[in-house]
């Protein structure tokens, strides 16, 4: 980054599909700027993620297009839609469905950012094998 700052594009043709059940395209994850990660994700119709945590990490989801059903931890799933957004404590188990018609769109923020070895999957159900929607 400059003195003054820094203006990043993102790589729309870099989505991969991640064993969550989601499609994501990293927008801002770096060791330069350990404080915070911002991803876009993408879940299609019908789909619900994967039971996951992310030790010892923050994370929201601020929800831009589609209608979810958010689950974290205990409490009870909520309907989500644009400009929601969807605070998850560290450690907390959480996933998303789509619930509509359309993708569900949304950023997920990290503090501290997300790194790989922090997701944990805690879904009862099997991993599907990859490439399985």
């Amino acid at each position: 980054m400059t003195e003054s700052g820094e203006i990043r594009l993102p790589d729309r043709d870099n989505e991969v599909y991640t064993a969550e059940r989601c499609f994501i395209i990293e927008l801002l994850n770096t060791a330069a700027d350990p404080g915070v990660s911002v991803s876009r994700a993408r879940v299609l119709p019908g789909i619900t993620t994967r039971w996951h945590r992310v030790r010892g990490i923050a994370e929201r989801y601020l929800i831009l297009s589609g209608r979810g059903r958010a689950e974290v931890g205990n409490d009870q799933p909520r309907e989500v839609g644009p400009g929601d957004v969807v605070l998850i404590a560290p450690d907390a188990p959480q996933r998303i469905a789509n619930v509509g018609l359309t993708d569900l769109i949304f950023l997920a923020i990290c503090t501290p950012r997300f790194r790989q070895e922090a997701y944990e999957d805690v879904d009862p159900e099997p991993l599907l094998p990859e490439g399985t929607h």
